[in-house]
C-alpha cells in the first residue's frame, strides 16, 4: 500500500473534567441570557419606543452573542480531535485547527505516569504538542502515526522513572 492510499486516521480528544464542567456553565449561561433577553423583550414590545434602533440593535447583539457563544462551546465539545492523513497531523480544537508535516515529526514519547503523548519535532525535545487522547487509543495512534513515517522515534517512560526525574529537578 502506498502512503498516499493510506486512510485517514481520527481520534477523539480527551476532554478534562473541568473542560466538561465549565462547557456545561457556558451552555447554562447561554440559556439564561437567552432567557432574560427574551424576557426583557418581551417587556420591550408591550410598553417600549418600537422605533429605537438602538433597543432593537441591543436584543439583536444579546441574542447573537448567547447563541454564538452556544455555538463555539457545542464546536469545542463536538470537533475537538486529532487527525493523521498521509502527509499531516491536524489538532483541532473546536473552530481552531493546527496542521503538522509529518515529515518534520522526529519523535514520539509515552509518559505513562501522566496518560499523555508528546510528538517531538525535534531532538532537543523543546518543539512538541501533548496529545491527549484516550488511553486505550494510545498503541493505535502511534501505530498510525509510525505507518506514515517509520523514521519517527517512539519512546516511554514509566510512572517510576517520571517520579525520578522528578526528584532530580
Amino acid at each position: 500500500m502506498k502512503k498516499k492510499d493510506v486512510p485517514a486516521a481520527v481520534f477523539a480528544c480527551k476532554l478534562s473534567p473541568l473542560i466538561i464542567l465549565l462547557s456545561v456553565l457556558g451552555f447554562a449561561l447561554c440559556a439564561a441570557s437567552i432567557g432574560f433577553s427574551t424576557w426583557q423583550f418581551v417587556e420591550f414590545l408591550r410598553n417600549g419606543n418600537l422605533q429605537s434602533p438602538y433597543e432593537w440593535l441591543k436584543y439583536i447583539l444579546w441574542y447573537g452573542a448567547s447563541l454564538g457563544l452556544a455555538v463555539l462551546i457545542a464546536g469545542l465539545l463536538i470537533r475537538s480531535r486529532y487527525t493523521l492523513t498521509a502527509d499531516t497531523l491536524t489538532v483541532q480544537f473546536g473552530f481552531i485547527r493546527q496542521k503538522f508535516e509529518i515529515k518534520k515529526i522526529y519523535s514520539v514519547h509515552l509518559f505513562r505516569g501522566a496518560k499523555k503523548l508528546a510528538v517531538y519535532f525535534d531532538d532537543f525535545h523543546t518543539d512538541y504538542i501533548a496529545v491527549v487522547i484516550r488511553e486505550e487509543d494510545f498503541d493505535a495512534f502511534v501505530r498510525a502515526l509510525t505507518e506514515r513515517s517509520p523514521r519517527i522515534a517512539f519512546t516511554f517512560s514509566t510512572a517510576e522513572e517520571e517520579a525520578e526525574f522528578k526528584k532530580k529537578k
